[in-house]
């Protein structure tokens, strides 16, 4: 039976190691080191450091994707913005995030495991965000619901940053993008 506080502490310590080191230079022993067991313990649970890895990548994904469900499509919307740049602004995140996007550009496996456990959970929560939307009438019945996902998630999460960029405020105020948004989801319907 393995204990779970030893698997926790092997998690934080490689989310560490992840953020100080990026994936290329990471290493189990340093991973051990700060975990404070030793490296079987490591390979007990996960036979390299890419499982390792892509389950703190999984785990994280899953805390990061909250589902606003105000009854409204434009609080829904703010609240969906708000939490990307929350994300945005959290300087380990987005060492973490652009690190292994650039590991994943050498990687396939990597960057499988990536659609899987961040962009899939976003584009799933944005596509209920969006039905809840059409059953109240808020958006057309011929959504194109593909296209509106896309615009959804490219314009919340994926604003484009440059590594050199102070960290992204949170801003209180989304309401600007709030409204392009909107007016995207507006225009996507099928033809």
């Amino acid at each position: 039976m393995l204990r779970a506080d030893v698997t926790d502490a092997i998690r934080q310590a490689a989310l560490a190691e992840l953020i100080d080191t990026g994936y290329a230079r990471m290493s189990m022993d340093a991973v051990a080191r700060r975990a404070g067991v030793g490296k079987a313990a490591i390979y007990r649970r996960w036979g390299s450091k890419e499982p390792l890895v892509l389950e703190i990548l999984t785990r994280l994904a899953d805390e990061a994707v909250p589902l606003p469900d105000t009854g409204r499509l434009r609080d829904d919307v703010k609240g969906f913005v708000r939490h990307a740049s929350a994300l945005r602004a959290d300087p380990r995140t987005m060492r973490v995030l652009t690190d292994l996007t650039a590991e994943a550009t050498r990687n396939p496996r990597l960057a499988a495991a990536m659609q899987t456990s961040a962009e899939q959970p976003r584009r799933a929560a944005g596509a209920r965000l969006l039905h809840r939307a059409v059953d109240r009438g808020e958006l057309p019945a011929d959504l194109d619901t593909e296209l509106a996902v896309d615009c959804l998630v490219a314009l919340a999460y994926l604003r484009p940053r440059t590594p050199w960029q102070a960290a992204e405020p949170v801003d209180d105020d989304v309401t600007p993008l709030v409204e392009v948004i909107l007016a995207a989801l507006a225009a996507c319907r099928r033809r």
